[in-house]
């Protein structure tokens, strides 16, 4: 069956970017600046830089291969047994993922919000709100991404721009850090942030224009990597980087630092955290509905709703693994870490191959995957 192309280049960009924006903001200088002290700006531009790498060789493949997942086309690259070994993989780390977003989540609203709610209903809730939304079509879930994106953007860019009203630039400096040491190690941990854009593996199968897949990715990751640059900025020049050692959530503690002009309002991070929580659904769902749809392709099935129910309480029971909140942050960076040899590893395998070979895939080729819509 032919694939009906729906997906705009416009929709595209924004499930990207909405997919990457999520719950590592909050965290992410205090991440950055742990490796390189004021160096972080500098680890964050670069670490996308690598994601980017990520982002272009799916881009590559799935225009060699048009209307194919990369779970169809792996199988024509390495053969159905080797392919099906790592796409089992994909769905295991995607689905461990799925669970970290969760339980971050969780931790954040107990934390901050619900300090009474224990922590295991705030994670059953959003994964239950995520499961629910996967069973729409491939189409409806990029509407839901362009409806909730500039819900996300606009209020995130407003509070920083607000913020930067207290920087201070020698904060800023020296540029490289006076930790230089853990450059590498910092730039693969900003890398593993975005590695839910791993999603437009099934994304540009069903772009209308196809072509301009590219394109597409890069406004996505250059949204991505613009706004994580601006918070780790903001937070650095705000905080410093020896304070910002000292907080779990810096940019929690950035909006509320952060008034608008006339003390409309003194603190913004009731309002932060509502955007924050939009954020971390869109990721989710994205990660949620990845897993579940390439156990479709996997399994070779007309529909992935199935898959919704029958996952959510594996990943409910991987979520509740960690012991606390600093073995949970452990089990990220080292997962996000081993995750970019699947994310950029694997791809740049099956390109490697694909080019030896000369594999390339039929014009017309591949499944309707939104033939249920």
């Amino acid at each position: 069956m032919e694939y009906q192309k729906k997906i705009t280049v416009i929709q595209t960009a924004i499930i990207t970017a909405s997919t990457t924006i999520g719950v590592g903001i909050l965290a992410l200088p205090r991440i950055t600046v742990e490796a390189v002290d004021t160096g972080a700006p500098l680890v964050t531009l670069l670490g996308s830089l690598i994601a980017f790498l990520g982002v272009y060789l799916i881009t590559i493949l799935a225009k060699r291969f048009p209307g194919k997942s990369i779970i169809q086309y792996s199988e024509e690259v390495i053969g159905k047994w080797l392919s099906r070994f790592f796409n089992i993989i994909i769905i295991c780390f995607f689905a461990t993922l799925s669970s970290l977003v969760a339980r971050e989540f969780g931790e954040v609203i107990v934390t901050s919000v619900l300090r009474e709610t224990p922590l295991e209903v705030t994670v059953i809730v959003m994964l239950l709100l995520a499961s629910l939304s996967t069973r729409s079509n491939i189409t409806t879930f990029a509407y839901i991404h362009h409806f909730y994106f500039p819900l996300i953007l606009a209020p995130a860019l407003v509070i920083v721009a607000f913020s930067l009203k207290n920087a201070n630039l020698l904060y800023l400096q020296p540029i490289i850090g006076n930790y230089p040491n853990g450059l590498i190690k910092g730039m693969l941990t900003v890398a593993a942030l975005f590695q839910g854009s791993f999603i437009l593996t099934f994304i540009i199968p069903a772009m209308r224009e196809i072509r301009k897949a590219l394109k597409a990715s890069i406004w996505g990751m250059l949204i991505t990597g613009g706004l994580f640059f601006i918070i780790v900025i903001a937070n650095v020049s705000v905080f410093g980087a020896q304070e910002i050692k000292n907080l779990i959530w810096p940019t929690l503690e950035l909006a509320k630092m952060t008034s608008l002009p006339g003390q409309v309002l003194e603190r913004l991070d009731a309002g932060f955290l509502a955007v924050w929580v939009t954020a971390v659904f869109t990721t989710l769902f994205s990660s949620y509905f990845l897993t579940i749809y390439a156990l479709k392709e996997l399994f070779h099935f007309w529909d992935h709703k199935l898959f919704s129910f029958i996952m959510l309480p594996f990943i409910f029971i991987i979520a509740m693994q960690p012991q606390n909140i600093l073995e949970l942050y452990n089990v990220i960076e080292l997962v996000g870490r081993l995750g970019l040899l699947l994310t950029i590893g694997y791809p740049s395998l099956l390109l490697i191959i694909a080019v030896i070979s000369k594999t390339k895939g039929n014009e017309n080729a591949g499944r309707n995957l939104d033939q249920n819509g």
